[in-house]
């Protein structure tokens, strides 16, 4: 008898919630939108409410210090940002590193995936050791290549130093021997991964349209240029994309090796960010270096989707 009255009582509780009276596609969408509900939720608690709150903070002279004096300021603080020597310095650090780490990577990153395109099992096992590096967290990294590149006792610094190829405090006593290393140890970690997805992007490519190429005569050289990297042109977004936003927001190499130095010659956005919140407690500062941080970001993602829909419109005509 409870077995009879069962179909009843849920009939009779989607009737309640109107699901009966609606549409096959409607309770389908009802059901993914319930279904992904958690997700969403999570998103916007970890991401989406944390940069609006950012952004809010970055309207106020807001510091942890003075609560009782915080006060709207509109845009002073970006106003601020545009004329502070060091955050002008710390965008230019910025985008100097972004842009050479990720260049210097892309270029090594696909002269690895090319080698290693061929699948043999001595390629499988270079392809196992190249990945080392990105098993390591890179505040390690930067532990590592601090110590090895000290000019007092580290062994690659002590030697460079004494055969006079860096300045006799080491690379971390210039500027420009600064910022050589810590591109360096980007350089090092990261490009293992450019690798990984280019690497992945070739496997993918259609082997009958490189043998036609092959078969008609195209050489090397033009296969690589005309159909080969048109048709990576998906991996090869992706690449840049992922290691743009994650090499323009650098800090732990910065934090263990150079703290910023010598001078702010090494500044970064994120690493002014940090200081300016967590060491002088300046959160409306702090959040307006890092709302400009996901405009710049996001101004990268708009260029490379830019220019990969011209190159794709242009290989499709």
């Amino acid at each position: 008898m409870a077995a009879s009255t069962l179909p009843r009582a849920t009939g009779s509780f989607g009737s309640f919630l109107g699901l009966r009276r609606m549409r096959y596609v409607s309770r389908r969408r009802l059901f993914m939108a319930m279904f992904g509900a958690p997700a969403i939720v999570y998103v916007i608690a970890i991401a989406v409410w944390p940069i609006a709150q950012g952004m809010w903070f970055s309207l106020f002279e807001y510091n942890l210090l003075r609560p009782q004096r915080t006060e709207f300021i509109g845009l002073e603080n970006y106003a601020r940002l545009l004329s502070d020597p060091t955050a002008i310095r710390a965008i230019l650090n910025t985008f100097l590193f972004t842009i050479a780490a990720v260049a210097i990577e892309f270029m090594l990153g696909l002269g690895i995936a090319l080698l290693l395109w061929r699948d043999d099992a001595f390629n499988r096992i270079v392809l196992a050791l190249v990945l080392v590096p990105l098993s390591i967290t890179p505040l390690a990294v930067g532990l590592i290549f601090n110590a090895l590149l000290q000019a007092e006792f580290g062994i690659l610094g002590y030697f460079l130093a004494n055969v006079h190829v860096t300045a006799p405090g080491g690379l971390f006593s210039t500027a420009a021997g600064a910022m050589t290393a810590l591109i360096t140890i980007d350089v090092w970690q990261w490009t293992p991964l450019m690798a990984l997805i280019l690497l992945a992007g070739l496997k993918a490519l259609p082997g009958d349209v490189i043998e036609a190429a092959s078969v008609d005569g195209a050489t090397a050289g033009q296969r690589l240029s005309h159909v080969v990297l048109p048709l990576l042109l998906p991996a090869i977004f992706l690449a840049l994309i992922l290691r743009t936003m994650d090499a323009f927001r650098v800090f732990d190499s910065v934090f263990v090796t150079t703290k910023g130095g010598p001078g702010d010659s090494t500044y970064v956005l994120m690493f002014y960010a940090v200081k300016e919140g967590l060491e002088f407690f300046n959160i409306g500062y702090a959040s307006a270096i890092s709302n400009l941080m996901l405009l710049c970001i996001a101004g990268f993602a708009v260029l490379f989707i830019i220019f990969v829909r011209r190159a794709d419109a242009q290989t499709n005509t």
